[in-house]
């Protein structure tokens, strides 16, 4: 029977083997889907799609070319896999959010691709770029990121319902096959985000911009997208309290009508329970919706009105002041030829001497003159009035 039992050395040795099973038993390294869910990647790939294509809008008016960005790639990306996945050079723009928003990214392009913008962006066709990048040319490329940047974090605004501004950006060429540098400070600690768009201008670049952001910040814009997606639905419920108050503002007031409409099915589906819940809830919801009616006593007022006030009342908008502009002609110049302006520089007009001048109210174009003086005075004599169909072809 002895045999039967184990010694306490034996007992000793398998509680030693199960201590190192359990510690061989590691716990598997999370996946990218586990950090980074596929909801999350749809999310930020909206949000990027959103705001690069008002960018894409503000570059396309810069270089005055066609820009098209596509639909992102969203990718976790290793810090120590920048110098495999960015073996070649980069331009690295560095944007910090300075409202809204708390945290930073980067926006990287090749150097190549930046040549090409900042020679576009200093008056050139960008088929001949200079070969290296010099001081002015980066800042050429700073400004075009900066209006890209900009343009994106007002769409951002929008999404989130706040006001999301950020910081001029800091431009540097960066080569990560060597080292990580500095401008990526902070986001080597972590995982990165990257958010690859394909980038097309004109006939000059088809390449790719790529947009780096950490992971916490990544996972804080998906949390603000579905944040305030919940609070527009959580919003109409407390609306019906303050029905008076809602029917001030317009978008108020569609809220409280679709509150109402939500606290209505709610009873309903309490008055389930018992008849009598049920029918008490009816004549007070009819009674708040009729209350605000009030459209006979408005539409008498308006029949009893006599038809001279019309008149009356049209008469007071002759009073209003319009501001009158004289257009001689416009031009436009590049940025070294506004900076090379000095006392006695002559700007050529687009027009030629002798065109009738366009006469502008409100900076809506009404009628067309010629430009006469009178008691040392210049002035404009109309010798042409657009027609109503002229201008509101020119509205179109």
């Amino acid at each position: 029977m002895a045999s039967d039992f184990l010694s306490q050395e034996e007992i000793d040795a398998l509680l030693a083997g199960n201590g190192s099973q359990a510690s061989d038993a590691v716990t598997p390294e999370p996946s990218d889907e586990d950090l980074l869910s596929l909801f999350d990647r749809d999310a930020l790939g909206e949000i990027g799609n959103i705001s690069f294509g008002t960018a894409a809008t503000a570059l396309s008016t810069l270089l005055r070319q066609k820009v098209n960005i596509t639909t992102p790639q969203v990718r976790l990306l290793k810090p120590n896999q920048l110098n495999q996945d960015f073996p070649v050079p980069h331009v690295a723009a560095r944007v910090e959010y300075t409202e809204g928003l708390s945290g930073s990214n980067i926006l990287m392009i090749l150097v190549d691709d930046a040549k090409i913008i900042a020679d576009l962006m200093l008056g050139g066709d960008g088929t001949a770029p200079s070969e290296e990048l010099n001081e002015l040319h980066i800042s050429a490329v700073a400004e075009a990121m900066n209006q890209m940047m900009g343009s994106a974090s007002t769409s951002m605004s929008t999404m989130f319902h706040r006001t999301v501004n950020i910081s001029p950006p800091v431009v540097e060429v960066v080569d990560l096959k060597q080292e990580t540098d500095h401008l990526f400070t902070g986001f080597a600690e972590e995982l990165l985000v990257e958010v690859s768009f394909h980038l097309q201008v004109g006939n000059l670049i088809d390449s790719n911009i790529m947009q780096m952001l950490p992971l916490s910040f990544a996972k804080l814009l998906v949390q603000m997208l579905m944040g305030t997606t919940e609070q527009a639905a959580q919003a109409p419920t407390s609306a019906p309290v303050a029905t008076a108050a809602a029917e001030v503002a317009t978008a108020a007031a569609t809220q409280a009508y679709a509150g109402s409409g939500q606290a209505t099915s709610q009873q309903l589906r309490g008055g389930t329970k018992s008849s009598s819940a049920a029918v008490d809830p009816e004549p007070k919801i009819t009674s708040q919706r009729e209350q605000p009616v009030v459209e006979r006593a408005v539409f008498s007022a308006f029949d009893e009105a006599p038809a001279t006030h019309a008149g009356r009342n049209l008469d007071l908008l002759l009073d209003i002041p319009l501001g009158l502009t004289v257009e001689l002609g416009r031009t436009k110049k590049l940025i070294r030829d506004i900076l090379d302006l000095a006392p006695g520089s002559i700007i050529e007009l687009e027009a030629l001497a002798g065109e009738p001048v366009d006469i502008l109210v409100n900076n809506k174009l009404i009628a067309r003159g010629e430009v006469v003086v009178i008691d040392e005075k210049f002035g404009v004599r109309v010798t042409d009035i657009l027609s109503p169909a002229e201008r509101i072809k020119r509205l179109q």
